[in-house]
């Protein structure tokens, strides 16, 4: 579990750490918890997410939910209820887990194991289609070189590589529509990728 306290902070730990669920509280010291939640489904962020707040009215409550929340709990709440909300949660995630992505052209069936741009098939080895399903399902989200290390090659991955680089750049190949101002991944210096 992280805690965080600001609309910056919870912005950090969203692009370099991958959740499960966020519990949002909308009552944060710089900014409006409801604008962060907006631009955090505008990026892709497809996580569930639990807002908490003071504002409990319906037209409060409806608000949150078109913008992009996946539950709200108006304050004051128990403890036990809020625990049934994330469990409620993650069963609902669970069910609903998508079998294709879906991103500028690029289709991804998971149950097919197939992968199309633009409606013509791609063919794919097994660690490209490992890491463009890492970057379809974390839109949006910088993920460092370690973490794609460790999804992609669990503990047999060597940081002082360049494998990384090479495999980025063959998706880049497969995919890119030439427009090199707006790369299907873009590489976040010093850090790691982000599909935008």
């Amino acid at each position: 579990m992280v805690w965080r306290r600001s609309v910056e902070e919870a912005n950090d730990a969203i692009s370099e750490s991958g959740f499960d669920l966020v519990i949002l509280d909308l009552g944060l010291p710089d900014g409006d918890g409801l604008e962060l939640l907006r631009d955090w489904r505008g990026c892709g962020f497809t996580e569930p997410v639990l807002i908490l707040s003071a504002r409990d009215s319906v037209e409060d409550r409806v608000s949150g939910l078109n913008i992009g929340a996946d539950d709200y709990l108006p304050k004051p709440f128990s403890f036990e209820e809020l625990l049934a909300r994330v469990r409620s949660l993650f069963r609902r995630q669970g069910s609903e887990r998508k079998t294709v992505l879906e991103h500028r052209g690029i289709r991804m069936d998971l149950l097919a194991h197939t992968v199309r741009f633009d409606g013509e098939p791609v063919d794919l080895t097994n660690r490209e289609y490992a890491l463009m399903e890492l970057f379809l399902s974390n839109r949006g989200r910088t993920l460092t070189r370690t973490q794609i290390g460790e999804k992609i090659w669990e503990a047999n991955y060597d940081m002082q590589t360049n494998l990384i680089d090479v495999y980025v750049r063959k998706l880049r190949q497969h995919f890119d529509s030439g427009d090199e101002a707006n790369p299907i991944i873009k590489t976040i210096r010093s850090v790691g990728y982000m599909m935008p």
